[in-house]
């Protein structure tokens, strides 16, 4: 459920806008044109919105400043506590993208950054099945996040990363549990979501799926 990864994020969360800026060489290419996948995201989304992950509050500030109604959801106390510092017009709710407190109706848009790869692809199904039950009809799920095309291309990926020297940013890759388009393709079709991808970055895709009528 991604909670393996707290500790980590707390220790995270001093620096964490810095990463983001691209001042750490060694994840520059994952954050590249970070503000622009934050904004592709907070534009697709509409009305009532849970967000996933919320860190800093980054995709948070955008998602707000377009009238958003938000329901934000982060696991990690010291996240949450920059966050909360930093923005106070939204629900910040303690949880995980599978276990996080009732919300009082039905939402509109789920949106997630850089965060849905802290699920295996098992809680990635449950968590998507889950959604399609909160969402209204032909409301729509928008995350942006690492993925790769096949198992070549995390191999080459794998291979270049190493071949850069950044030990760090294999060791995340390797374990972490980013998926395959062809594997979040089939979980989003398995629970009722037609879905399409967009590669923002060489790492990060924006997927865009909208749950069918029923």
């Amino acid at each position: 459920m991604g909670r393996e990864f707290i500790s980590l994020f707390d220790d995270w969360a001093e620096f964490y806008d810095e990463t983001v800026a691209g001042h750490d060489r060694e994840y520059a290419e994952v954050f590249e044109h970070y503000e622009h996948i934050l904004e592709q995201v907070a534009l697709k989304s509409e009305g009532i919105v849970l967000e996933f992950g919320v860190g800093t509050g980054n995709l948070t500030e955008k998602l707000l400043k377009l009238g958003r109604v938000v329901y934000g959801v982060e696991p990690s106390p010291a996240m949450r506590a920059k966050a909360g510092q930093r923005l106070k017009s939204f629900n910040l709710l303690e949880g995980d993208f599978l276990n996080f407190p009732q919300l009082p109706g039905s939402v509109d848009t789920i949106v997630s950054t850089y965060a849905f790869h802290h699920l295996t692809d098992e809680e990635k199904n449950q968590a998507i099945n889950l959604y399609s039950k909160l969402l209204r009809d032909c409301g729509r799920i928008v995350f942006a996040d690492t993925a790769f095309i096949n198992e070549e291309d995390r191999q080459e990926r794998h291979r270049l990363v190493k071949e850069q020297g950044f030990e760090n940013l294999l060791a995340d890759l390797r374990r972490e549990y980013y998926s395959t388009l062809k594997v979040l393709k089939e979980i989003f079709h398995r629970n009722g979501f037609n879905v399409r991808f967009e590669k923002l970055n060489r790492y990060v895709w924006l997927m865009e799926a909208e749950k069918n009528r029923e």
